[in-house]
């Protein structure tokens, strides 16, 4: 073998090695965010319960979160600039754990108020900061593996929710459950380390292009991907922050089981995401929007019209399934469009995410708070069909088009 080439081959190994590492640690962060998510919403009817709070009063404080997580994300996209992604989403997990510390054991409802308004902002933060990282590192690897990344975090999601039932089923109290969620939580954000790849533009230290100027035509081409991303977090909003309170009130399941349909969806998205990249790849993005749009429609009128609990349980994990690969695929293209600015736009495309957040948990919460919590999960079904319509933008991408292969 030539020298130059037995010379480069222990450099590649290193390049091999750190994307790999850079690979590892973004879905850690991922699973962080799915288990503080979860842990929030899993133990919305504790908290309630526990500070006697009306279900008008917990909608403004899903409300709340979301508004919070607007501003944290362009909090996180500042903090990315200054210091880099991996900085950023290190920090911004660390705060979320604390934030859930502070729920579980704030006193009254003003000082829980504060506390849900600090992991808004956490939120925001760690999600801008993780999916500019993803995007990053899915472009060294040259091959769609966005979907991986969610599979993660809906990894951490179950193993959350599930930890809520178990210490319920205990008779553990909120402020305790939430106490095991925030050490969990912190134990992941703990691993998070930086790894240099071959992408600079956020490779986990300052970019030297992140002000790049979007141009006046961004928007326009965001449009598409945007109203499926909020589609999907009307959906995840109304499923993640309403279906624990929904089993528990309406089809009278006991405060240990409440939490198993967030569990089920979130297992749902895990099935969906660890099969979506194969799919994109194989059948191309417009087919498996398209398909995920009707399984996730059909699944949301069988949850809306559950007779008992088991059947709500089941119907959460095929909504899961089928909005599983809404956001990483809306997310990756995106990112695409402009890659030397790929942590402005994934900032601009969370206007949306907050958006389906925002409307998703108001309205399900309002329309549950009048006892007509069946018709909050009727109306995303309908919802879960636009993306039919914008299938078609999805195939412009070559980087995802079906026998386009990239090692």
């Amino acid at each position: 073998m030539p020298l130059s080439l037995q010379a480069a081959a222990p450099a590649r190994a290193r390049r091999r090695d750190s994307l790999a590492g850079a690979r590892q640690v973004t879905a850690t962060a991922f699973a962080a965010q799915g288990a503080a998510v979860a842990a929030v919403f899993t133990t919305v009817p504790g908290i309630q319960q526990h500070l006697g709070l009306s279900s008008l009063v917990t909608t403004v404080l899903m409300v709340t979160v979301a508004l919070a997580a607007g501003a944290g994300s362009f909090a996180g996209l500042a903090a990315i600039r200054r210091v880099g992604a991996v900085a950023a989403m290190r920090c911004a997990a660390v705060a979320t754990a604390a934030a859930l510390l502070l729920i579980g054991w704030a006193p009254g409802q003003a000082s829980v108020t504060v506390a849900y308004l600090l992991f808004g902002m956490a939120l925001g933060g760690i999600d801008v900061s993780v999916n500019t990282r993803a995007a990053a590192v899915e472009r060294a690897y040259g091959r769609s593996i966005f979907s991986s990344f969610y599979a993660l975090w809906s990894v951490g999601g179950v193993a959350s929710a599930l930890l809520t039932a178990g210490m319920a089923r205990l008779g553990r109290p909120p402020e305790q459950i939430l106490t095991a969620q925030a050490a969990l939580v912190l134990a992941l954000a703990l691993t998070i380390r930086s790894h240099p790849i071959a992408d600079t533009a956020a490779s986990g230290t300052p970019s030297e292009t992140a002000a790049v100027p979007l141009g006046r035509r961004m928007w326009a081409k965001l449009v598409p991907f945007g109203l499926v991303l909020l589609v999907a977090y009307v959906i995840d909003s109304t499923v993640s922050a309403w279906s624990t309170v929904y089993l528990h009130q309406v089809l009278a399941a006991s405060l240990p089981t409440a939490p198993l349909a967030y569990a089920a969806y979130q297992a749902g998205t895990i099935t969906g995401r660890a099969c979506a990249d194969h799919l994109i790849r194989r059948t191309g993005p417009a087919a498996v929007i398209r398909a995920a749009a009707l399984v996730a429609a059909t699944a949301l009128a069988a949850l809306a019209g559950a007779p008992g609990w088991p059947y709500a349980i089941a119907a959460a994990g095929f909504v899961g399934l089928g909005v599983s690969a809404f956001t990483p695929l809306c997310l990756a293209t995106a990112g695409r469009l402009q890659p030397d600015a790929a942590e402005a736009i994934l900032a601009r495309l969370n206007l949306f995410n907050y958006l389906g957040v925002i409307s998703g948990a108001a309205a399900s919460g309002l329309i549950g708070s009048s006892g007509h919590f069946r018709l909050a999960f009727a109306i995303p079904a309908v919802l879960a069909l636009l993306p039919l319509v914008t299938a078609r933008s999805f195939a412009h991408d070559a980087r995802l088009r079906p026998g386009v292969h990239h090692t």
